[in-house]
């Protein structure tokens, strides 16, 4: 008699790791999504934290940016190297930008996008931080 797997055998384990295969992926893609809009928050209160420290050193006056851009140009400009040691982008790049707008320096938004929610992560001035609707200069936070 000889013995080893049948070819049943041999096609139901091979399912059943195909199946946990995928399972553990898309888990994985869902905690990589979650990973990195982590870094955009913490990316986004950096940008916060140069933005008044730039405040405190200059009259209360944050910088102007209008129409709204890329924060990095702002950072690159008037923050780095006195007020951040470098400007932070996203982590994937790929679309997502960090926003940046203040009309006349008395007030800004800060936003960029969210992979997992397909929200916005916003900072504005007034102290109010968290999801909007919208990318844009208003400070439209919905928690």
């Amino acid at each position: 008699m000889k013995k080893g797997f049948t070819l049943i055998e041999m096609l139901v384990v091979i399912s059943i790791i195909g199946i946990l295969a995928s399972l553990t992926l898309v888990s994985y893609t869902g905690a990589q999504k979650q990973a990195r809009d982590s870094e955009r928050r913490s990316d986004l209160n950096q940008y916060r934290n140069g933005l008044e420290t730039y405040a405190a050193s200059n009259d209360g006056v944050y910088p102007i940016q209008t129409p709204a851009g890329a924060a990095s140009t702002v950072c690159g400009a008037e923050l780095e190297p006195d007020y951040m040691s470098d400007c932070p982008s996203d982590p994937v790049g790929d679309g997502y930008v960090y926003e940046y707008w203040s009309a006349d320096g008395t007030d800004y938004t800060l936003w960029g996008g969210l992979e997992t929610t397909g929200e916005y992560w916003k900072i504005c001035s007034n102290g109010r931080i968290g999801n909007a609707p919208t990318g844009s200069s208003t400070c439209d936070i919905t928690d």
